[in-house]
């Protein structure tokens, strides 16, 4: 039985938060991760071209020999992964598997909150989608969602801007309108993987008695986990430890971005999807 890497896509830099973690959690095993940052951001785009990048990206990784590929993107989950997993994958590889981010992080987001009161700040394409709404709604009817869109967060983590007045102003101007939908919010759920970076200005701006919640760690053991209830799909991860990381777009920008998103070195190689830049 061949084995091989697990891939990991995002349509840019952000799913390295989300890596990090999960290599925390699964040391032993291989990753392969996949930004398409040649045409990142993905949230501002429709519906059809996000499924469109995504299935091309999930087929580039089957053809690595990836058995099994996460959407480490709230937007690429969204907008994207039922169809692929509805109507792509029994056609194009019945015995391969491609996870989400949103359903393990619903699972659990019930257990964090006191008043039942849950916030949701993400990109437009995600809060649009209104996935997280549907998904808490269904796994936890008792606790009420709002959402927040914020379109400029992730321009101010790309381009470094974590600590200047532009990036402050943004924050608190979006926390502010999220927290202004309800004053019982007590759980705040960053449902963009680029957001953790800011994690310290946003606690800056929220009250002490709200929990801020990042999905990396809570995405890296619900994928161990599901190793574990899966046999038939872990039998198919090589595990050597080792990393490998391609882009779509300038490696040496993905290099220099990557280490920050990630915290480790970065060293990519550039590759082309079919239908790609």
């Amino acid at each position: 039985m061949q084995k091989q890497a697990i891939g990991i896509f995002d349509s840019g830099y952000g799913g390295l938060t989300v890596l990090k973690e999960i290599v925390k959690e699964l040391p032993e095993n291989d990753f392969l991760y996949l930004g398409d940052n040649a045409r990142s951001p993905y949230g501002p785009r429709s519906f059809e071209t996000i499924y469109d990048y995504t299935l091309q990206a999930v087929k580039y990784l089957f053809a690595q020999g990836c058995h099994l590929v996460v959407l480490a993107c709230n937007t690429a989950s969204a907008k994207a992964l039922r169809n692929i997993q509805q109507l792509d994958l029994p056609k194009l590889a019945p015995h391969k598997r491609v996870l989400g981010i949103i359903r393990p992080t619903t699972e659990i987001i019930g257990n964090f909150t006191q008043s039942k009161h849950v916030g949701i700040l993400g990109t437009k394409g995600t809060v649009k989608s209104k996935s997280y709404l549907t998904e808490i709604e269904r796994l936890w009817p008792q606790v009420k969602a709002f959402q927040q869109a914020c379109p400029m967060w992730v321009p101010l983590v790309e381009n470094g801007e974590l600590d200047n007045l532009g990036a402050s102003y943004f924050i608190e101007k979006d926390l502010k309108a999220l927290l202004a939908q309800s004053a019982k919010i007590d759980t705040i759920l960053l449902a963009c993987t680029h957001y953790p970076l800011l994690l310290p200005l946003i606690k800056w701006n929220v009250p002490k008695r709200v929990k801020v919640v990042s999905q990396g760690g809570i995405v890296a053991k619900s994928l161990k986990a599901y190793l574990l209830r899966h046999p038939e799909i872990a039998g198919h991860c090589s595990r050597s430890g080792k990393l490998k990381f391609q882009t779509t777009g300038d490696a040496a920008d993905f290099d220099e971005k990557g280490t920050f998103f990630f915290g480790k070195e970065v060293r990519s190689q550039k590759v082309q999807l079919s239908g790609g830049m």
